[in-house]
């Protein structure tokens, strides 16, 4: 599943994809996801695409947030939370140095 959302993120060129390993340290999730678009366009594109791969990978029941306006799109499959931002969205929010400054530094992608 984790490298399904990954490597839908690369297809899509979503920009400084970063996992994070949540297991055992929240209920929310197991694994999160960020990663950022280059415009409200590209979020929107991004989204659509992980969706759409989602679905067809039997994951079609995801909760989707903030579609509309695409500054911040969140996607919740229920054991892995992903994150698409624009860059300045993302920078004002810093999600990933919020849920890894108990642990190590987040894994970056590079595919």
């Amino acid at each position: 599943m984790l490298a399904l959302i990954l490597n839908s993120l690369e297809d899509s060129k979503a920009e400084d994809i970063v996992s994070l390993d949540l297991a055992g340290k929240s209920a929310l999730a197991d694994h999160m996801v960020v990663a950022s678009g280059r415009s409200h366009r590209h979020v929107g594109a991004v989204a659509d695409h992980l969706l759409r791969d989602l679905k067809n990978a039997g994951y079609g029941n995801a909760r989707v947030e903030g579609m509309p306006h695409c500054d911040w799109v969140l996607i919740d499959i229920g054991d892995a939370i992903i994150h698409i931002f624009r860059p300045e969205v993302r920078t004002f929010y810093n999600v990933e140095k919020m849920w890894s400054a108990d642990s190590s530094a987040p894994t970056q992608f590079i595919g």
